[in-house]
């Protein structure tokens, strides 16, 4: 039976499935203001991303935004100004909200990956921080801009999530700066896997969506799971865990058929179980 997800209609943004890859694309589509995210985007992104951990039919998610950039963060006059007002419980509310996405988006088990153009900002570079992989474009301009606007650089888990993918002193001055990361920087600094033409990068982007959807997907499920738990474990304990963790993986079809395949100088044809 097909997953309703795959013909999910979103308010706030496009959706799209390659039934065939089993691969989805997220677009943010407000091109006009470089796709800021509002309120009611922030919750659909973050709702969608919890209902997608029972999607059997989508297997990698590519996020991306329209018409040259990625996104520009929080609606300057959809949810900055309405924070100025706001009781110290209304702003918590929110707070918790954005970063409820980003943990949504680490707690899914399918690889998502992060096609970046233009502009990739506050918010937008969270999205970006949070996904799995990220491709960029030389003309890709990446800044967390919190402290432009009066705020700390601890947003939306930016203290954790950027020290562990560039460094500590390169997150600090981004993060105390608010300055823009290049492409060129970003794919030198490990922000970003590789470089695309921009006329190129969606496509390439979903092509390792479908290489990756392709693969063995349960085996990927726990490759994610155990990169987010061994941040914060010793060596020991990680590769105690590891030891578990690959030993179910043997126990799967997958991992019977990969052996089948080979012995038989073949593909082999994964199946997620």
């Amino acid at each position: 039976m097909q997953n309703p997800l795959s013909a999910h209609v979103p308010q706030n943004f496009l959706w799209q499935v390659d039934a065939d890859a089993a691969v989805a694309t997220l677009t943010l589509n407000r091109p006009e203001r470089k796709n800021p995210l509002t309120f009611a985007s922030y919750a659909e992104l973050r709702d969608l991303f919890r209902a997608l951990e029972n999607a059997k039919d989508i297997n990698a998610v590519v996020i991306t935004g329209a018409a040259g950039n990625f996104c520009s963060g929080g609606d300057v006059h959809d949810i900055i100004g309405p924070l100025t007002r706001m009781s110290m419980p209304e702003l918590l509310t929110f707070t918790r909200l954005t970063g409820d996405l980003v943990k949504a988006m680490r707690a899914y088990p399918t690889p998502v990956i992060a096609a970046i153009d233009g502009v990739c900002a506050v918010a937008g570079a969270m999205l970006a921080l949070a996904a799995d992989m990220r491709l960029g474009t030389p003309r890709s301009q990446t800044a967390f801009l919190f402290s432009r606007v009066g705020l700390a650089g601890c947003d939306m888990g930016a203290c954790t999530l950027l020290p562990r993918a560039i460094g500590q002193t390169r997150a600090t001055e981004l993060l105390y700066t608010g300055r823009a990361m290049s492409g060129e920087e970003a794919e030198r600094w490990g922000f970003l896997t590789r470089l695309c033409a921009p006329e190129q990068l969606l496509a390439e982007a979903q092509a390792l969506a479908r290489q990756l959807a392709d693969g063995p997907t349960f085996a990927h499920a726990m490759t994610k799971r155990m990169l987010h738990r061994e941040w914060d474990m010793g060596i020991d304990q990680a590769i105690d865990m590891e030891a578990e963790a690959q030993a179910i993986c043997m126990q799967t079809e997958d991992f019977k058929r990969a052996y089948q395949a080979f012995a038989a100088k073949q593909k082999p044809v994964f199946a997620g179980n």
